[in-house]
């Protein structure tokens, strides 16, 4: 296959696309368990103000003209407001999430549920994958992460029920425990990434494919600024990754930035938040 496509330069008109997104409003969200470096129960979540900020998310969505669908929320699963680990959607087929921890598993039957229910194409997963969590699709390959949360045998199988390339990325920093908190798409030819997060190998997979990506700083990674959005011209992002969103702007992006403090104490912000449709 050719990759030639991603080696392309940022410096092009910006052109935003319409999306359709799956989100889950964060009714039951709390931090009761530890399952990553975020998450400490003892710290406390207040659950109103999680939904005030997830509606914040959704609103951002809409007023840039974006279609937002919603997944009813499930007591019991505090999680499941991170709508983009419950799938991976690509050309209308829905390949699904198989969780690692037993506290979340529920979460992948019910977002499959919720696609057949409207008539997609699905795969139960045969292996461990959390979905967006660690698929990040461009124009023509899918980033796959695996280190933590993935299989690699799940990059596989999706490769195969997707019809797209799969290029398989090692995370070794546990902050950073799924691909989309240290790398997002700008467009569906570049990304922008921390260095930090990948293996050494995997880095120099990223420096090849995309020369003219964007290096975000250790500062801006640990604010999770990293698990942003774009639509190709704008870009969602955490409000405390300054030094990112001045060089998303320098590169001719628009910049909206949101507040998800109180869903980054289990991990989230963003794209956490965000299923694209495809």
């Amino acid at each position: 296959m050719s990759l030639a496509p991603l080696a392309e330069t940022t410096r092009r008109d910006r052109t935003s696309t319409v999306r359709h997104y799956l989100m889950c409003r964060p009714e039951f969200f709390t931090v009761s368990y530890s399952i990553n470096p975020w998450m400490d129960p003892a710290k406390g979540t207040d659950t109103a103000e999680a939904v005030r900020q997830w509606e914040s998310l959704r609103r951002a969505y809409e007023s840039l003209g974006h279609r937002v669908s919603l997944i009813d929320p499930i007591e019991g699963l505090p999680d499941m407001v991170f709508a983009a680990n419950g799938a991976l959607v690509v050309e209308g087929r829905v390949y699904g999430a198989k969780f690692a921890h037993a506290e979340r598993a529920a979460e992948g039957p019910a977002y499959l549920d919720w696609f057949r229910q409207r008539g997609h194409e699905t795969l139960a997963a045969s292996f461990t994958n959390e979905g967006e969590g660690d698929y990040l699709t461009l124009d023509d390959v899918i980033l796959a992460g695996t280190g933590f949360r993935t299989d690699v045998a799940a990059h596989m199988e999706a490769q195969e029920f997707l019809g797209r390339p799969v290029v398989t990325l090692r995370l070794v920093d546990p902050r950073f425990y799924h691909l989309d908190t240290a790398l997002f798409p700008l467009d569906g030819h570049n990304v922008a990434y921390y260095p930090g997060a990948f293996s050494a190998g995997s880095l120099r997979v990223l420096q090849r494919l995309f020369p003219d990506a964007v290096i975000a700083s250790a500062s801006d990674a640990e604010v999770l600024g990293l698990n942003a959005v774009s639509d190709g011209g704008n870009v969602v992002v955490n409000a405390e990754a300054t030094g990112l969103i001045l060089e998303l702007k320098r590169r001719g992006f628009e910049v909206v930035p949101v507040d998800l403090s109180e869903l980054r104490k289990s991990g989230g912000g963003p794209k956490c938040c965000t299923l694209e449709i495809r």
